[in-house]
């Protein structure tokens, strides 16, 4: 543990503490002065702030806990029990002047494999994958191996860590080398098999999945992999009473060149030097209710963002996760993949 990871100044923007909570991978940060603890911020406070549309570049101290949990090195005690009982994951060491000399963790790594959801997962793996031109055309989008795995394999993997084991696999594209590949695979997984026999589009092929839940489930795109606690998603899109909640990443983009405002008058009244821009980004990854495939027209072809867009239209209660930018990685083009290859591999090596 690297300490310096963990600590950030009052002074940091929201976005800027996102970060380095994405470097630490812990979940937290501490606000400190010369190394005195001050106070404490967690992913799930920056999550909340931007459900209520908080404004990203605000100071971390306008969000911050300023009571943290913190125990002093005189004091013999159970770190692991304390953090229980208070309900933290980060538990600081601090001296007689409160400066923090090391950093207890419930968990040794992120925390996955404790929650058991036993709620089904369908993977739309129908498309083309025509992004990744020329990979996809020798093999279907779900079969390109990152590492020993294919990126399918993985998104299993993550799932079934939470105790989601049955998966819905919608297929079209080469659904045949798919279909032979699960089936014959020393890993015997639950999945079965929906079959487009013409291509619906992302929201189309759901339809074929009509009838089969009872409550709330998962669908992600083939292509990405999202490193957040389902349990927690799930939670959310439940607590919220959401027909379909949206796992959406915060993204920052910065424009390569100087732009202009101008006023009504047509004259320049502002010059933005390379500016950047905040925003929510659709990751892929969804909770739907059952309801949600009785919103799709049959053996029709439509994207899933025209059947939210139908949803948002009728009142529907559409909601969204957020999640920070590293938490999610997508292979859907070529450049990304080959990011999502050594990022995964570094991950090993840890």
């Amino acid at each position: 543990m690297i300490l310096s990871d963990f600590i950030v100044n009052e002074e940091q923007t929201v976005l800027e503490v996102m970060k380095v909570i994405d470097i630490n991978t812990k979940g937290v940060a501490f606000i400190c002065k010369d190394n005195k603890l001050l106070g404490v911020v967690t992913d799930g406070d920056i999550r909340r702030f931007i459900l209520r549309r908080g404004d990203l570049n605000s100071y971390i101290k306008d969000i911050a806990n300023y009571n943290p949990r913190y125990v002093t090195k005189e004091e013999a005690i159970d770190y692991m029990s304390y953090m229980k009982k208070y309900s933290i994951t980060a538990l600081p060491l601090v001296d007689k002047d409160k400066n923090i000399l090391t950093i207890h963790f419930l968990y040794d790594h992120k925390p996955v494999g404790n929650a058991k959801l036993n709620v089904p997962v369908v993977i739309m793996a129908g498309g083309k994958g025509t992004r990744l031109y020329p990979y996809t055309q020798i093999l279907p989008k779900p079969l390109i191996p990152i590492g020993d795995k294919t990126i399918t394999e993985i998104i299993m993997d993550y799932f079934e860590a939470y105790g989601c084991k049955h998966f819905d696999m919608i297929v079209n594209y080469k659904k045949n080398f798919i279909k032979s590949f699960f089936i014959d695979n020393e890993i015997k997984r639950d999945v079965s098999f929906v079959e487009e026999e013409k291509f619906l589009g992302t929201g189309g092929g759901l339809k074929l999945l009509e009838g089969r839940y009872e409550d709330s489930f998962f669908v992600t795109n083939c292509d990405i992999i999202i490193e957040e606690d389902y349990s927690k998603i799930l939670n959310y899109h439940k607590k919220q009473g959401n027909i379909i909640t949206i796992v959406a990443a915060t993204k920052r983009t910065t424009i390569p060149y100087g732009t202009i405002d101008l006023d009504d008058a047509g004259q320049v009244k502002k010059l933005n030097e390379k500016p950047s821009f905040t925003f929510l980004t659709n990751t892929g990854l969804y909770v739907l209710k059952p309801e949600f495939l009785n919103k799709i027209p049959s053996d029709t072809f439509i994207h899933i963002t025209d059947i939210i867009q139908n949803c948002i239209d009728s009142k529907e209660k559409v909601g969204i996760y957020p999640i920070s930018e590293n938490a999610w990685l997508d292979m859907g083009q070529m450049e990304e993949l080959e990011k999502m290859r050594e990022r995964l591999s570094s991950n090993v090596t840890k």
